[in-house]
């Protein structure tokens, strides 16, 4: 292993050295760029995402948690001010069971149902309802932090003590401060969502009484309407029923007359008053069934008395006299019926829901030059016709023909024009610029490629006759030793100082033989070092 690297190591250093001086500088800056962006990516991929462990903590629980997490190597950052605390996204919930189990945060977590943990018998009953009322807030804040796109949420509550001999109690109201994530808005269904939660977990809490604000000081909701719909809510829906109108009118005339050639406002008065409306209509049937009946009748029968009453009823309804003093014999009968038929009834109860419409105003003028094709009767006729213009409320619909100033316009396309010409241009010149660049890296890159290999194929047909020439050197003198006999004293004296050289040229020829690559990379390296 270790004969390999230094092998690597040394095929490396030769490489470079064989280099030019300018090809070295290129080669170094290239290596520490990319050396660079692998730490930069690295860097970028290790860096993990925080998330808020605790927030709008006091000062004290804010300086304990900090420490706890110093000492147990959780790296963490501070944000609001030092009241919020963030640390790895996925060690949230594992960190805040470790500060729970050692009873941090400690002010922070007296908040909602535990504050009432503390009550004993002792408690009075003014710290009792204190307590109660301040547990009601924080879990009405916890639960509306819950929200999403809520980051903090701070709720008051007035509650009024209930008196037992009145018969009108004060009502309870909540005042509610939202603080949102930066270019978060909550919308209307959201702000009214957060209004009924809080007035539904309030006994007898209104939806009217309950006050909304963001952190700006914006009034979100403050119940004028009765909790149904807030003012700002009124306002987007009639802006809203504004846009949709004008819209569909503006891709009708679009349509006909081209884009840019009509412009079209509408003005809506809408009725936002809820109504409820009761009425009962009785049937009238010839034909109605018999409920009751009742019958009574009179009769009388005698004469009348002298100069009295001759006992027939006349006229007037009264019993004829005569005077002339003679009896007779008369009669009285009388018969009533009374019937009673059944009446249908039909009882109605209608709730109108607001949002209707009271009346609408249009207003369309179209370019001179556009509209000589068309009738503006008809246009204003398609109109009435396509929102359901009603007169008899009060509706009114307005078209006319006036030539557009196209100046803006003009000079808004020259802008366009020439933008986009320099974008396109400067894309092209970009474009090129790399172009060039890169083909002048490559060109580089080749040039020194085919150099380097050149060189080496030079070195290493160099290294090749050196180690052959060794080889053969190594030979002849071995050829020579045997061939020529000296004396005894001359031999000894050329053996003693030939036999290091021998055994070095020998070792050196084995060595060529089994590791010939080894060799020329050695040999190269000294002839880079002797050049």
């Amino acid at each position: 292993m270790k004969q390999n690297l230094n092998r690597t190591l040394t095929r490396v250093r030769t490489t470079f050295m064989a280099f030019t001086p300018g090809q070295r500088v290129i080669t170094v800056v290239g290596v520490a760029a990319l050396v660079l962006a692998a730490f930069m990516v690295f860097r970028w991929v290790s860096t993990p995402n925080y998330a808020p462990l605790y927030s709008n903590l006091a000062s004290e629980d804010a300086s304990a948690i900090v420490d706890e997490l110093a000492a147990e190597g959780t790296p963490y950052q501070l944000a609001d001010g030092g009241g919020t605390i963030m640390v790895p996204r996925d060690d949230v919930y594992s960190t805040r069971i470790a500060l729970s189990g050692k009873g941090l945060p400690e002010s922070g977590g007296d908040t909602g149902y535990s504050l009432l943990d503390g009550q004993d018998i002792s408690t009075s009953e003014f710290q009792e309802q204190t307590d109660f009322k301040r547990a009601m807030e924080g879990e009405l804040a916890n639960t509306i932090e819950a929200v999403d796109g809520v980051n903090t949420a701070i709720v008051h509550l007035a509650l009024p003590e209930k008196e037992v001999f009145s018969d009108e109690q004060d009502p309870p109201t909540a005042s509610i401060l939202i603080d949102t994530s930066a270019g978060t808005t909550l919308e209307p269904e959201q702000v009214q969502g957060v209004v009924h939660l809080v007035a539904s977990s309030i006994d007898g809490l209104d939806p009217a009484d309950v006050t909304v604000t963001d952190a700006s000081g914006k009034v979100l909701s403050n119940g004028d309407d009765g909790g149904a719909m807030g003012a700002s809510s009124r306002d987007q829906q009639l802006n809203d029923f504004q846009q949709a109108t004008v819209k569909r009118i503006q891709t009708m005339l679009d349509t006909v007359l081209g884009p840019g050639n009509s412009i079209v406002q509408v003005t809506a008065d809408l009725d936002f008053d809820k109504s409820i409306q009761e009425s009962t209509t009785y049937d009238k049937a010839d034909d109605a069934p018999v409920i009751s009946s009742s019958e009574n009748t009179e009769k009388y029968s005698g004469p009348a008395g002298a100069g009295g009453a001759t006992g027939v009823v006349g006229p007037d309804g009264q019993m004829d006299s005569f005077t002339n003093g003679t009896g007779g014999n008369s009669a009285y009968q009388k018969r009533s019926i009374t019937l009673d038929n059944g009446v249908g009834k039909t009882v109605e109860h209608r709730e109108t829901a607001p949002g209707s419409v009271n009346s609408m105003h249009v207003g369309a003028v179209l370019d001179t030059t556009a509209a000589q094709a068309v009738n503006v009767a008809d246009v204003q006729e398609l109109i009435e016709g396509t929102l359901g213009i009603n007169l008899k409320r009060g509706d009114t619909v307005e078209v006319s023909t006036m030539p557009f100033d196209r100046t803006a316009d003009e000079a808004a396309a020259a802008e366009l024009a020439a933008a986009a010409k320099a974008a396109k241009d400067a894309e092209t010149w970009k474009l090129a610029r790399n172009l060039g660049i890169g083909v002048a890296i490559l060109l580089i890159v080749l040039l020194a490629w085919l150099s380097a290999r050149r060189r080496a194929k030079k070195k290493e047909e160099q290294t090749a006759y050196l180690v052959e020439q060794l080889r053969l050197d190594a030979a002849d003198r071995a050829a020579s030793a045997v061939a020529i006999e000296p004396n005894p004293a001359l031999a000894a004296l050329e053996a003693a100082e030939h036999n290091a050289a021998d055994e070095m040229r020998l070792e050196l020829a084995n060595l060529a033989d089994g590791q010939p690559e080894d060799v020329a990379t050695l040999l190269r390296g000294w002839l880079v070092e002797r050049s």
